[in-house]
C-alpha cells in the first residue's frame, strides 16, 4: 500500500465484494423474519436465537449502505427483513426493547440492556431517511427518549448493584450516545449540538478521561473520579478509542477543531497503551494499576477493537494531517488484515488469542454481526477518498494560480 487512494479501494472492495455478499447469502431469516448472525467458518446457521442488538445493527448497516454508496433494491429489502420483524416482535408493552427472542420472535431474556434500545434507534433513524414511514420516525423518537428517561439507572429492577455501595458512571452510555445525537440530528434538529452534546463531550473528555493516569476509564464515580477497585481500575482500550472517533466527527461538526486535535491525542495515547508489544493486535481489557483484571479473556484480540481504532486513525489523519496517525494506521492495517481476514470462506474472525492465531472460527455468534466490519470498511474507505479529493482540488488550485 503506498497512497491513500490504494487504501480507499481495498476497504471499498473488501466491504462491497466479501463482506456484505456474506450477509446478504446467509443471513436472512426469510421464513421468520429478521436475521440469523450465528454463523459458523463457512456462513452455516449454529444457533437460530436472535440478539436485538445484532438485528438493529444490521437494519442499521444496510440502510446506511443504501444511503450512503447506493440504493440497491436488494440493501432495502435486507434492511426492511430486519425492521419489520423488529417492530412487530422486539419491545415489551413498555417500549423496551428485549436482549434476545427466538427465531419465532418469543421473548427469551428481558430488556436488561439499554444498548438494545440505542441500536434500535440506529436502525429506525437510518431506515426512515429511505422510507419516510412515521412508523419508522416514531420507534427511533420513541425508543431515544425511552433512552434518556433510563439513562441514570439503566439497568432499573436488573441492576445487581446493592443500592448505595460504590456507585459507578459507566463509560458505555455516553460513548454511545455521542454517536447517537450524530446519527439522529436529522430528527431532533441541530438544537442539540448546542444544548447537550457540549455536556456529553466534557464528561468522556474530562471525567473519563483522566490525564494523570493516561487512559479512560470504563468506571468512575458520580463525581468523576478513580475508584480503586476491578471494575474502577478497568480500561477497554477499543471503547476509548471507538468513542474519539465519534468525538471527532462531533468536533468537525461544531467546527471545533481542538476538540479534535484532543481526541486525536487520546486516540493515539490509547492506542500505545492497549498495543500488545510482545505478539503485536490491541488488548481487550487492562487494569491502569497492572493488576490482575477479572476479565478471563483480557488478552484476546477482538475484531471490532481493531475495526474501530483504524477508523479513528483514519480520521485522525484526515482532521489533523498528522503524520503519526498515518503510521500507527498503516501498522494497524498490516496487523488486522493479515490476522482476522479468513481468505478460505470469506468475512472476518472476531477472536483470537493473544498470539494472533483464531480462538473461534465462526463469523457471527451473540455479539459479532453484520455491523463493526462493514461500518469500518466504509468509514476508511470515505475518509481516505475524501482526502484525496481535497488534495486533487489543491492541486488544480495551484496549478490555476
Amino acid at each position: 500500500m503506498n497512497t491513500l487512494s490504494d487504501y480507499s479501494r481495498l476497504y471499498k472492495e473488501e466491504l462491497l465484494d466479501n463482506i456484505i455478499p456474506f450477509w446478504l447469502q446467509h443471513s436472512p431469516d426469510k421464513e421468520k423474519g429478521g436475521y440469523f448472525t450465528c454463523l459458523d467458518k463457512t456462513g452455516t446457521v449454529y444457533d437460530t436465537d436472535k440478539f436485538i442488538w445484532l438485528q438493529g445493527r444490521q437494519v442499521w448497516s444496510f440502510s446506511m449502505l443504501y444511503n450512503e454508496v447506493a440504493p440497491k433494491k436488494e440493501w432495502l429489502d435486507m434492511a426492511l427483513l430486519g425492521a419489520e420483524f423488529l417492530e412487530k416482535y422486539g419491545r415489551d408493552a413498555s417500549g423496551n426493547w428485549y436482549f434476545s427472542l427466538t427465531r419465532e420472535g418469543k421473548p427469551l431474556v428481558q430488556p436488561y440492556n439499554i444498548f438494545s434500545d440505542c441500536f434500535a434507534v440506529m436502525a429506525f433513524s437510518e431506515l426512515y431517511k429511505i422510507t419516510r414511514q412515521e412508523n419508522h420516525k416514531s420507534i427511533a423518537l420513541e425508543s431515544f427518549q425511552n433512552i434518556l428517561s433510563r439513562k441514570d439507572n439503566w439497568k432499573g429492577q436488573y441492576n445487581k448493584q446493592y443500592p448505595g455501595s460504590r456507585p459507578l458512571k459507566n463509560f458505555a452510555l455516553p460513548m454511545i450516545l455521542a454517536n447517537l445525537y450524530k446519527e439522529l440530528e436529522h430528527l431532533l434538529g441541530e438544537s442539540y449540538l448546542q444544548t447537550v452534546v457540549p455536556g456529553l463531550l466534557r464528561e468522556l473528555l474530562e471525567e473519563f478521561y483522566q490525564p494523570d493516569l493516561g487512559v479512560i476509564l470504563e468506571n468512575i464515580s458520580p463525581e468523576g473520579r478513580f475508584t480503586d477497585s476491578f471494575e474502577g481500575r478497568l480500561v477497554n482500550p477499543g471503547h476509548a478509542i471507538e468513542a474519539m472517533w465519534f468525538v471527532m466527527d462531533l468536533g468537525r461538526r461544531m467546527n471545533d477543531q481542538l476538540l479534535v486535535e484532543k481526541a486525536t491525542d487520546i486516540t493515539l495515547q490509547m492506542l500505545d497503551y492497549g498495543w500488545d508489544k510482545e505478539h503485536g493486535g490491541i488488548f481487550y481489557f487492562m487494569d491502569v494499576l497492572n493488576r490482575p483484571v477479572q476479565q478471563l479473556e483480557w488478552d484476546q484480540k477482538l475484531w471490532w477493537v481493531h475495526a474501530e481504532a483504524l477508523v479513528a486513525l483514519a480520521k485522525g489523519y484526515a482532521y489533523t494531517g498528522r503524520e503519526d496517525c498515518l503510521n500507527a494506521f498503516k501498522k494497524l492495517h498490516e496487523y488486522t488484515w493479515h490476522h482476522f481476514r479468513d481468505l478460505e470462506s470469506g468475512e472476518w474472525y472476531g477472536y483470537l488469542r493473544r498470539d494472533g492465531t483464531v480462538l473461534l472460527p465462526l463469523k457471527g455468534g451473540k455479539w459479532k454481526g453484520c455491523f463493526h466490519i462493514p461500518r469500518a470498511l466504509f468509514q476508511v474507505w470515505k475518509t481516505f477518498e475524501s482526502v484525496e479529493t481535497v488534495q486533487k482540488q489543491s492541486i488544480v488550485q495551484l496549478q490555476k494560480t
